[in-house]
Protein backbone atom coordinates (compact mmCIF):
# COMPACT_ATOMS: atom_id res chain seq x y z
CA UNK A 1 0.00 0.00 0.00
CA UNK A 2 2.07 2.94 -1.21
CA UNK A 3 -0.32 5.26 -2.96
CA UNK A 4 -3.88 5.22 -1.71
CA UNK A 5 -3.94 6.02 1.97
CA UNK A 6 -4.30 8.85 4.42
CA UNK A 7 -1.59 11.49 4.13
CA UNK A 8 -0.14 12.30 7.53
CA UNK A 9 1.92 15.27 6.30
CA UNK A 10 -1.12 17.23 5.15
CA UNK A 11 -1.60 20.65 6.78
CA UNK A 12 -4.97 22.40 6.27
CA UNK A 13 -5.14 26.07 5.29
CA UNK A 14 -7.72 28.78 5.95
CA UNK A 15 -9.67 27.81 2.85
CA UNK A 16 -10.05 24.28 4.18
CA UNK A 17 -11.54 25.50 7.46
CA UNK A 18 -13.98 27.70 5.57
CA UNK A 19 -15.20 24.67 3.60
CA UNK A 20 -15.49 22.62 6.78
CA UNK A 21 -17.68 25.26 8.41
CA UNK A 22 -20.14 24.86 5.54
CA UNK A 23 -20.96 21.42 6.97
CA UNK A 24 -20.98 22.26 10.69
CA UNK A 25 -23.86 23.83 12.61
CA UNK A 26 -21.47 26.09 14.47
CA UNK A 27 -17.99 27.38 13.75
CA UNK A 28 -15.30 25.14 15.20
CA UNK A 29 -11.86 26.30 16.17
CA UNK A 30 -8.79 24.74 14.57
CA UNK A 31 -7.89 23.04 17.85
CA UNK A 32 -11.26 21.27 17.91
CA UNK A 33 -10.79 19.64 14.53
CA UNK A 34 -8.52 16.96 13.12
CA UNK A 35 -8.12 17.31 9.35
CA UNK A 36 -6.55 14.71 7.09
CA UNK A 37 -6.26 13.82 3.41
CA UNK A 38 -6.90 10.41 1.86
CA UNK A 39 -6.80 8.82 -1.56
CA UNK A 40 -10.14 7.12 -2.04
CA UNK A 41 -9.77 5.20 -5.31
CA UNK A 42 -8.13 5.26 -8.72
CA UNK A 43 -8.40 4.00 -12.29
CA UNK A 44 -6.07 1.03 -11.85
CA UNK A 45 -7.16 -2.62 -11.99
CA UNK A 46 -7.83 -3.94 -8.47
CA UNK A 47 -7.65 -7.38 -6.87
CA UNK A 48 -11.15 -8.20 -8.11
CA UNK A 49 -10.07 -7.34 -11.67
CA UNK A 50 -12.23 -4.22 -11.72
CA UNK A 51 -11.38 -0.58 -12.31
CA UNK A 52 -13.12 2.77 -12.38
CA UNK A 53 -13.28 4.64 -15.67
CA UNK A 54 -12.09 8.27 -15.75
CA UNK A 55 -15.72 9.25 -16.22
CA UNK A 56 -16.62 7.34 -13.04
CA UNK A 57 -13.85 9.05 -11.08
CA UNK A 58 -15.13 12.43 -12.29
CA UNK A 59 -18.61 11.60 -11.02
CA UNK A 60 -17.27 10.31 -7.69
CA UNK A 61 -15.28 13.50 -7.23
CA UNK A 62 -18.54 15.45 -7.00
CA UNK A 63 -20.60 12.80 -5.24
CA UNK A 64 -18.18 12.22 -2.35
CA UNK A 65 -18.25 15.81 -1.12
CA UNK A 66 -20.17 15.78 2.16
CA UNK A 67 -20.11 11.99 2.51
CA UNK A 68 -19.30 10.41 5.85
CA UNK A 69 -16.35 8.32 6.97
CA UNK A 70 -17.11 5.22 9.04
CA UNK A 71 -15.42 2.19 10.57
CA UNK A 72 -15.36 -1.08 8.61
CA UNK A 73 -18.42 -0.07 6.54
CA UNK A 74 -20.62 -0.24 9.62
CA UNK A 75 -23.95 1.52 9.08
CA UNK A 76 -24.45 2.37 12.75
CA UNK A 77 -24.66 6.09 13.52
CA UNK A 78 -22.15 5.79 16.37
CA UNK A 79 -19.52 4.51 13.93
CA UNK A 80 -19.56 7.72 11.89
CA UNK A 81 -16.23 9.38 12.53
CA UNK A 82 -15.40 11.81 9.71
CA UNK A 83 -16.82 13.81 6.81
CA UNK A 84 -15.36 14.69 3.40
CA UNK A 85 -15.37 18.43 2.67
CA UNK A 86 -13.30 18.59 -0.53
CA UNK A 87 -12.14 16.30 -3.37
CA UNK A 88 -9.88 16.47 -6.38
CA UNK A 89 -8.53 14.26 -9.16
CA UNK A 90 -4.76 13.94 -9.25
CA UNK A 91 -2.77 12.63 -12.19
CA UNK A 92 0.58 11.10 -11.21
CA UNK A 93 3.09 12.11 -13.86
CA UNK A 94 4.80 9.17 -15.52
CA UNK A 95 2.74 6.55 -13.67
CA UNK A 96 0.63 4.10 -15.67
CA UNK A 97 -2.15 1.69 -14.75
CA UNK A 98 -1.88 -2.05 -15.42
CA UNK A 99 -3.73 -1.57 -18.71
CA UNK A 100 -1.52 1.31 -19.86
CA UNK A 101 -3.64 4.35 -18.99
CA UNK A 102 -2.29 7.44 -17.26
CA UNK A 103 -2.75 6.87 -13.55
CA UNK A 104 -5.40 9.10 -11.94
CA UNK A 105 -6.40 9.03 -8.26
CA UNK A 106 -9.39 10.51 -6.46
CA UNK A 107 -8.19 12.33 -3.36
CA UNK A 108 -10.31 13.72 -0.56
CA UNK A 109 -9.94 15.99 2.44
CA UNK A 110 -11.89 15.03 5.55
CA UNK A 111 -12.30 16.24 9.09
CA UNK A 112 -13.10 14.78 12.49
CA UNK A 113 -13.96 16.44 15.77
CA UNK A 114 -11.33 15.87 18.46
CA UNK A 115 -13.26 13.92 21.10
CA UNK A 116 -12.29 11.19 23.55
CA UNK A 117 -14.18 8.69 21.33
CA UNK A 118 -12.11 9.69 18.26
CA UNK A 119 -8.78 9.96 20.04
CA UNK A 120 -7.81 6.33 19.41
CA UNK A 121 -8.59 6.54 15.68
CA UNK A 122 -6.69 9.84 15.34
CA UNK A 123 -3.65 8.30 17.03
CA UNK A 124 -3.84 5.28 14.71
CA UNK A 125 -3.95 7.56 11.65
CA UNK A 126 -0.98 9.59 12.87
CA UNK A 127 0.93 6.38 13.63
CA UNK A 128 0.25 5.00 10.16
CA UNK A 129 -1.74 2.06 11.51
CA UNK A 130 -5.06 3.14 10.02
CA UNK A 131 -4.28 4.30 6.51
CA UNK A 132 -5.94 2.03 3.92
CA UNK A 133 -9.40 3.20 2.96
CA UNK A 134 -12.28 1.69 1.04
CA UNK A 135 -15.26 3.36 -0.58
CA UNK A 136 -18.84 2.29 -1.19
CA UNK A 137 -20.64 3.60 -4.25
CA UNK A 138 -23.11 2.69 -6.99
CA UNK A 139 -22.05 2.13 -10.61
CA UNK A 140 -24.74 1.03 -13.06
CA UNK A 141 -22.44 -0.09 -15.90
CA UNK A 142 -19.96 -2.98 -15.83
CA UNK A 143 -18.08 -3.01 -19.13
CA UNK A 144 -16.10 -6.07 -20.26
CA UNK A 145 -12.59 -5.04 -21.33
CA UNK A 146 -12.49 -7.81 -23.97
CA UNK A 147 -15.75 -7.39 -25.90
CA UNK A 148 -17.15 -4.12 -24.56
CA UNK A 149 -20.44 -5.66 -23.40
CA UNK A 150 -22.23 -4.13 -20.42
CA UNK A 151 -22.48 -7.09 -18.05
CA UNK A 152 -25.23 -5.42 -16.03
CA UNK A 153 -27.50 -5.39 -19.11
CA UNK A 154 -26.37 -8.33 -21.28
CA UNK A 155 -24.67 -11.72 -20.98
CA UNK A 156 -20.91 -11.83 -21.48
CA UNK A 157 -18.98 -15.09 -21.62
CA UNK A 158 -15.66 -13.51 -20.64
CA UNK A 159 -14.55 -14.00 -17.04
CA UNK A 160 -12.64 -11.31 -15.15
CA UNK A 161 -9.08 -12.40 -14.42
CA UNK A 162 -8.87 -14.73 -17.43
CA UNK A 163 -6.78 -14.00 -20.54
CA UNK A 164 -8.28 -14.06 -24.04
CA UNK A 165 -5.97 -13.83 -27.03
CA UNK A 166 -3.27 -12.45 -24.79
CA UNK A 167 -5.59 -9.77 -23.39
CA UNK A 168 -6.51 -9.68 -19.70
CA UNK A 169 -10.23 -9.56 -18.98
CA UNK A 170 -11.36 -7.07 -16.34
CA UNK A 171 -14.49 -5.06 -15.62
CA UNK A 172 -14.67 -1.29 -16.12
CA UNK A 173 -17.08 0.39 -13.70
CA UNK A 174 -18.88 3.36 -15.22
CA UNK A 175 -22.07 5.43 -15.01
CA UNK A 176 -21.75 6.12 -11.28
CA UNK A 177 -25.04 7.29 -9.77
CA UNK A 178 -24.20 7.67 -6.07
CA UNK A 179 -21.46 7.55 -3.46
CA UNK A 180 -22.28 6.33 0.04
CA UNK A 181 -19.29 6.46 2.38
CA UNK A 182 -15.61 5.73 2.88
CA UNK A 183 -14.16 3.54 5.57
CA UNK A 184 -10.89 2.50 7.15
CA UNK A 185 -10.29 -1.19 6.42
CA UNK A 186 -7.50 -3.70 6.95
CA UNK A 187 -7.43 -5.28 3.48
CA UNK A 188 -8.92 -3.19 0.65
CA UNK A 189 -9.83 -4.61 -2.74
CA UNK A 190 -7.77 -2.18 -4.79
CA UNK A 191 -4.06 -2.85 -4.64
CA UNK A 192 -3.35 0.74 -3.72
CA UNK A 193 -6.34 1.83 -1.68
CA UNK A 194 -9.00 -0.80 -1.84
CA UNK A 195 -12.49 -0.17 -3.05
CA UNK A 196 -15.68 -1.99 -2.08
CA UNK A 197 -18.15 -1.22 -4.81
CA UNK A 198 -21.90 -1.63 -5.15
CA UNK A 199 -23.32 -1.65 -8.66
CA UNK A 200 -26.34 -2.99 -10.46
CA UNK A 201 -28.64 -2.46 -13.39
CA UNK A 202 -31.43 -1.86 -10.89
CA UNK A 203 -32.58 1.74 -10.50
CA UNK A 204 -31.70 1.82 -6.81
CA UNK A 205 -28.14 0.68 -7.52
CA UNK A 206 -28.38 -2.51 -5.49
CA UNK A 207 -26.29 -5.45 -6.63
CA UNK A 208 -27.24 -8.80 -5.13
CA UNK A 209 -23.74 -10.27 -5.06
CA UNK A 210 -22.39 -7.17 -3.30
CA UNK A 211 -25.02 -7.41 -0.54
CA UNK A 212 -24.00 -11.04 0.05
CA UNK A 213 -20.34 -10.00 0.13
CA UNK A 214 -21.17 -7.53 2.88
CA UNK A 215 -23.06 -10.16 4.84
CA UNK A 216 -20.32 -12.75 4.45
CA UNK A 217 -17.69 -10.29 5.67
CA UNK A 218 -19.42 -10.27 9.07
CA UNK A 219 -20.18 -7.40 11.40
CA UNK A 220 -21.65 -5.25 8.64
CA UNK A 221 -25.28 -4.20 8.67
CA UNK A 222 -27.30 -3.70 5.53
CA UNK A 223 -29.49 -0.71 4.87
CA UNK A 224 -33.30 -0.83 4.99
CA UNK A 225 -33.36 -0.66 1.19
CA UNK A 226 -30.95 -3.57 0.89
CA UNK A 227 -32.92 -5.58 3.46
CA UNK A 228 -36.14 -5.05 1.49
CA UNK A 229 -34.33 -6.08 -1.68
CA UNK A 230 -33.10 -9.30 -0.04
CA UNK A 231 -36.66 -10.18 1.06
CA UNK A 232 -37.97 -9.61 -2.46
CA UNK A 233 -35.08 -11.52 -3.98
CA UNK A 234 -35.68 -14.45 -1.60
CA UNK A 235 -39.38 -14.60 -2.51
CA UNK A 236 -38.45 -14.74 -6.20
CA UNK A 237 -35.95 -17.52 -5.48
CA UNK A 238 -38.68 -19.52 -3.73
CA UNK A 239 -40.89 -19.31 -6.84
CA UNK A 240 -37.97 -20.29 -9.09
CA UNK A 241 -37.06 -23.17 -6.76
CA UNK A 242 -40.64 -24.52 -6.81
CA UNK A 243 -40.66 -24.38 -10.60
CA UNK A 244 -37.26 -26.09 -10.69
CA UNK A 245 -38.44 -28.92 -8.44
CA UNK A 246 -41.44 -29.57 -10.68
CA UNK A 247 -39.20 -29.60 -13.75
CA UNK A 248 -36.84 -32.04 -12.04
CA UNK A 249 -39.71 -34.41 -11.21
CA UNK A 250 -40.87 -34.37 -14.84
CA UNK A 251 -37.31 -34.88 -16.06
CA UNK A 252 -36.78 -37.91 -13.79
CA UNK A 253 -40.13 -39.41 -14.83
CA UNK A 254 -39.29 -39.10 -18.54
CA UNK A 255 -35.78 -40.46 -18.00
CA UNK A 256 -36.99 -43.53 -16.09
CA UNK A 257 -39.53 -44.23 -18.83
CA UNK A 258 -36.83 -44.03 -21.52
CA UNK A 259 -34.49 -46.25 -19.49
CA UNK A 260 -37.12 -48.97 -19.08
CA UNK A 261 -37.54 -49.12 -22.88
CA UNK A 262 -33.86 -48.88 -23.86
CA UNK A 263 -32.52 -51.08 -21.05
CA UNK A 264 -35.35 -53.48 -20.25
CA UNK A 265 -33.05 -55.88 -18.36
CA UNK A 266 -31.92 -53.19 -15.92
CA UNK A 267 -33.57 -53.07 -12.49
CA UNK A 268 -35.67 -49.91 -12.92
CA UNK A 269 -35.95 -49.34 -9.17
CA UNK A 270 -32.17 -49.15 -8.91
CA UNK A 271 -32.10 -46.61 -11.74
CA UNK A 272 -34.82 -44.55 -10.05
CA UNK A 273 -32.70 -44.27 -6.91
CA UNK A 274 -29.73 -43.27 -9.06
CA UNK A 275 -31.77 -40.63 -10.90
CA UNK A 276 -32.90 -39.09 -7.60
CA UNK A 277 -29.32 -38.14 -6.71
CA UNK A 278 -28.29 -36.96 -10.18
CA UNK A 279 -27.74 -33.27 -10.87
CA UNK A 280 -29.99 -31.55 -13.41
CA UNK A 281 -27.11 -31.54 -15.89
CA UNK A 282 -26.61 -35.30 -15.47
CA UNK A 283 -30.33 -35.99 -15.89
CA UNK A 284 -30.45 -34.01 -19.13
CA UNK A 285 -27.30 -35.76 -20.39
CA UNK A 286 -28.75 -39.24 -19.74
CA UNK A 287 -32.07 -38.26 -21.31
CA UNK A 288 -30.37 -36.99 -24.47
CA UNK A 289 -28.29 -40.18 -24.74
CA UNK A 290 -31.37 -42.42 -24.45
CA UNK A 291 -33.28 -40.31 -26.99
CA UNK A 292 -30.40 -40.54 -29.50
CA UNK A 293 -30.25 -44.31 -29.04
CA UNK A 294 -34.00 -44.64 -29.56
CA UNK A 295 -33.92 -42.42 -32.65
CA UNK A 296 -31.09 -44.47 -34.14
CA UNK A 297 -32.91 -47.74 -33.46
CA UNK A 298 -36.21 -46.53 -34.87
CA UNK A 299 -34.64 -44.93 -37.93
CA UNK A 300 -36.51 -46.29 -41.03
CA UNK A 301 -34.46 -48.36 -43.49
CA UNK A 302 -35.48 -48.68 -47.25
CA UNK A 303 -35.85 -52.22 -48.55
CA UNK A 304 -33.13 -51.80 -51.19
CA UNK A 305 -30.62 -50.27 -48.76
CA UNK A 306 -29.16 -53.65 -47.72
CA UNK A 307 -28.41 -54.86 -51.26
CA UNK A 308 -24.87 -53.44 -51.30
CA UNK A 309 -24.02 -55.21 -48.07
CA UNK A 310 -25.55 -58.53 -49.16
CA UNK A 311 -23.75 -58.69 -52.52
CA UNK A 312 -24.97 -60.53 -55.62
CA UNK A 313 -26.45 -63.45 -53.66
CA UNK A 314 -28.81 -61.16 -51.86
CA UNK A 315 -30.07 -59.19 -54.88
CA UNK A 316 -33.89 -58.64 -54.70
CA UNK A 317 -34.10 -60.97 -51.70
CA UNK A 318 -36.28 -58.37 -49.92
CA UNK A 319 -39.02 -59.10 -52.45
CA UNK A 320 -38.94 -62.87 -52.16
CA UNK A 321 -41.90 -64.59 -50.54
Amino acid sequence: MTDLFTVKAYTPDEGDYEKINEFTRREFSKDELYVFEATLCDNDIDRDFEKFSLNALGSLQKLFIGKTGIKNHSMRAEDQTARIFDTRLEKIKGKKTADGEDYVALKAKAYMVRTPENESLINDIDAGIKKEVSVSCSAKSKICSVCGADKSAAYCEHRAGETYGGKLCYTILDDVSDAYEFSFVAVPAQRNAGVEKAFNKEKDGIMTEDIFKKLKSGGTAVSDTEAAYIVKFTDELKDDAALGREYRKTLIKDLVKLCSKELPKLDIEVFKRLADIMTAKELVSFKEAFEKQRAQREKPSPQLAKQKEQGIKGVLSEFRI
